[in-house]
């Protein structure tokens, strides 16, 4: 892995592979820096030099705790600093919003900007966040997704259950820990789409049709934004990244292809 250090004096890792113009990627919860790319990875890497940031707690990047949403977007743009050309930037879920934050930082450094379903800092209920809180006490990390998914999502507990049966579930459980520490940061995250109304580059938002899309600040940001499109992945929800990665990358190729210098 490579390394650049954020403000504040955070090491700060990230995967760089492919060739072509430069695409950042900004990783979600309960997931990380490969995990969460895995399967539009092949995609990506034939026509962009991707950077994949690995988020606190996973990869190299430094394990804080008690950090803010804003200091995951100060990584963010650190990196984005680091890359001698403008860049082409992309993040999921809690990384769209960190990636957001990220772009407002550095405005003049983005090219095109594109996030799938940055959540609401409300989307965690008080009383879900306690139980997972009690849950880590506990050290019952297993538990922990289960709870988030089913109580934030109404993802049902037999889907829960087949997932749990995969090999994908041992590495979202490893990303527990981490997680739980940046779902405290989006609850206390006041976020006003306002802030954002005077970014002009392109920005691509993207929904799943079958997300609760009430959770999601997607239609807000569009209405403040001077540049910005949505489109609906069909049949998809939350995690149509990697549950159907032709259909996400055929979007974000849309936005970002052709591109120009």
């Amino acid at each position: 892995m490579q390394h650049i250090t954020s403000p504040g004096g955070t090491r700060v890792s990230y995967d760089r592979y492919g060739s072509g113009p430069p695409l950042v990627l900004v990783h979600g919860s309960f997931s990380d820096h490969r995990t969460n790319w895995e399967f539009v990875k092949p995609f990506f890497e034939k026509k962009f030099t991707v950077y994949a940031l690995a988020r606190r707690g996973r990869g190299e990047t430094d394990a804080t705790k008690g950090h803010a949403v804003e200091d995951e977007s100060r990584d963010v743009s650190a990196l984005i600093e680091s890359i001698e050309e403008p860049i082409f930037l992309l993040g999921h879920s809690y990384g769209a919003q960190v990636a957001l934050g990220g772009a407002a930082n550095v405005p003049d450094r983005i090219r095109k900007l594109v996030l799938y379903e940055p959540p609401w800092p409300n989307i965690i209920r008080s009383d879900t966040l306690a139980r997972l809180e009690e849950l880590a006490q506990l050290g019952k990390w297993h538990e922990l997704p289960v709870t988030f998914f089913h109580e934030t999502f109404s993802i049902p507990v037999e889907e829960l259950d087949e997932l749990r049966a995969t090999e994908h579930w041992p590495p979202i459980v490893a990303d527990a820990e981490a997680s739980l520490e940046e779902l405290r940061a989006l609850s206390s995250y006041i976020f006003h789409a306002e802030r954002f109304q005077g970014l002009h580059f392109p920005v691509l938002l993207q929904v799943g049709t079958e997300s609760p899309r009430d959770k999601f600040v997607t239609d807000t940001l569009a209405a403040v934004l001077s540049d910005a499109s949505i489109d609906a992945l069909s049949g998809q929800a939350h995690e149509g990244v990697t549950m159907a990665p032709d259909q996400y990358a055929e979007s974000v190729f849309r936005f970002l292809v052709p591109y120009k210098a």
